[in-house]
């Protein structure tokens, strides 16, 4: 997904487009990896001082309830990225160093039907963690 169609979708929505939220929005769209709330006020705080948590959190929210937003958790913590692109089915491996990902294509649940007969799976996600090769490189 690019900024301009999830920036037109959360306004299609009845979502004002704000300077901050614009701001939240084109940070995350920026990166090539999943972003905490902090990182994202780290990047924001020199244009907007006092840009609190709860406020960053909302509007996390906002983005993920409109689908412009994955969310995933490492280490407790809720980082978010960018809709991908790719409308084709697809997972992702995360650095946990640098948070870089990857699209890995695809599914294990392909396999899946045969150990779950009779069970009716309505979603699924699925990722592998660990070192990307700079990361790893780098130790």
């Amino acid at each position: 997904m690019k900024l301009a169609d999830a920036s037109k979708l959360l306004k299609d929505r009845g979502y004002k487009n704000t300077p901050k939220r614009y701001d939240m929005l084109e940070y995350i769209f920026r990166q090539n990896k999943y972003v905490t709330a902090r990182d994202i006020q780290l990047a924001l705080k020199d244009k907007y001082k006092g840009l609190s948590f709860d406020t960053i959190y909302r509007n996390l929210t906002t983005f993920v309830d409109v689908d412009v937003v994955e969310v995933t958790e490492l280490d407790g913590e809720k980082r978010f990225r960018s809709k991908c692109a790719s409308a084709e089915h697809h997972h992702h491996f995360i650095c946990l160093d640098c948070g870089n990902t990857k699209s890995i294509h695809g599914c294990p649940m392909e396999n899946i039907p045969v150990d779950l007969p009779g069970y009716k799976v309505q979603s699924h996600k699925f990722e592998i963690y660990g070192l990307c090769p700079d990361c790893n490189v780098n130790l």
